[in-house]
C-alpha cells in the first residue's frame, strides 16, 4: 500500500477479506495434519487429569458421536494453535498500513512476541494451573461419589483455560503497543494499577471455573505481566518529539 494515499472503506474490505482467507487456509491445514493425530493429542491434553484419577478411573462418552465430535475439536484447537503465529501476523499486517514507518518495522518483532506469549500462557495453564484445578475438583470425590467426566465436558473445560490463558499473556505487547502509538503512557499505567488489579480478579472470575485456585493462578501472572507492560512502555513508549520529528516520522 502507498503511504499517505488514503484507501477507500471497499479496499479496506478487499484487504481484510485476503486476510482471512489466509488465516482460514492456515488454521484448515494445521487442523487436517493435526486430524492424523487427534488420539495422541488427547492424550496429551488429557494427561493432568489422569494424573489425579484414581486407579481404574478413565474419562468417559454419554453419545454416540461424542467421542468423534471431540477428536474434530482437538484437532481444531491444536490447528489453532500451530497457525497461530500466521493468525498473528495476518492481524498485525492488516494494521500495519495505517502505522508510521517506524512502526511498520516493529511488525516482525511483535508478531514472534504475540506468538511467544500466546503459546507461554497456555502452556502455563497447562503445566501449572491444570493439576491444581483439577487436583481441587477432584477431590470431591468420597465413597459414594464418584466423579465421571466425559471427553466432551473436558474437553469444552481445557479448551476454554487454554484459550483465555493464552490471550491474557498478550498483555505485556499490547499494553506496550498502546504506549508506542501514545494512546496510553507509563503515567497513565501507574497511576491506574489498582484498578487494572481489579480487572485482573474480575476477568479471572469470569475466564475461569469458580474456584479461588483458579483464579488466583490466573490473577497473579496478570499483575506481574502488568508491571513488565510498565518496563517495556518505559522502554518502548512514544517518547516526545518535536514539531519536525514528528513531520519527519511521518514521512
Amino acid at each position: 500500500m502507498i503511504e499517505d494515499e488514503k484507501l477507500p472503506f471497499t479496499s479496506h474490505l478487499e484487504e481484510l477479506r485476503k486476510r482471512l482467507i489466509t488465516v482460514f487456509i492456515a488454521i484448515g491445514i494445521g487442523f487436517v495434519v493435526s486430524f492424523g493425530f487427534k488420539e495422541r493429542l488427547f492424550k496429551i491434553l488429557v494427561q493432568p487429569l489422569i494424573k489425579v484419577m484414581k486407579e481404574g478411573e478413565t474419562l468417559i462418552y454419554t453419545g454416540l458421536p461424542e467421542a468423534f465430535f471431540t477428536y474434530l475439536k482437538v484437532a481444531f484447537l491444536t490447528g489453532l494453535i500451530v497457525a497461530s503465529p500466521i493468525i498473528l501476523y495476518q492481524f498485525w499486517m492488516f494494521v500495519a498500513p495505517g502505522l508510521y514507518k517506524k512502526e511498520r518495522r516493529m511488525m516482525v518483532p511483535i508478531v514472534l512476541l504475540s506468538s511467544f506469549f500466546f503459546i507461554g500462557g497456555a502452556l502455563f495453564g497447562y503445566f501449572v494451573v491444570f493439576p491444581w484445578g483439577f487436583k481441587f475438583f477432584m477431590g470431591f470425590a468420597t465413597e459414594t461419589i464418584r466423579p465421571l467426566p466425559s471427553m466432551k465436558e473436558y474437553f469444552g473445560f481445557s479448551a476454554k483455560l487454554l484459550l483465555a490463558f493464552g490471550l491474557v499473556f498478550e498483555l505485556p505487547l499490547v499494553l506496550t503497543f498502546m504506549a508506542k502509538l501514545g494512546i496510553v503512557s507509563v503515567e497513565f499505567l501507574k497511576k491506574n494499577r489498582k484498578y487494572a488489579l481489579l480487572l485482573f480478579f474480575a476477568g479471572a472470575a469470569i475466564l475461569t471455573p469458580p474456584d479461588v485456585i483458579t483464579q488466583v493462578l490466573m490473577a497473579l501472572p496478570l499483575m506481574v505481566l502488568y508491571e513488565v507492560s510498565i518496563i517495556g512502555a518505559k522502554i518502548f513508549g512514544k517518547k516526545k518529539a518535536e514539531p519536525k520529528e514528528a513531520e519527519q516520522e511521518a514521512g
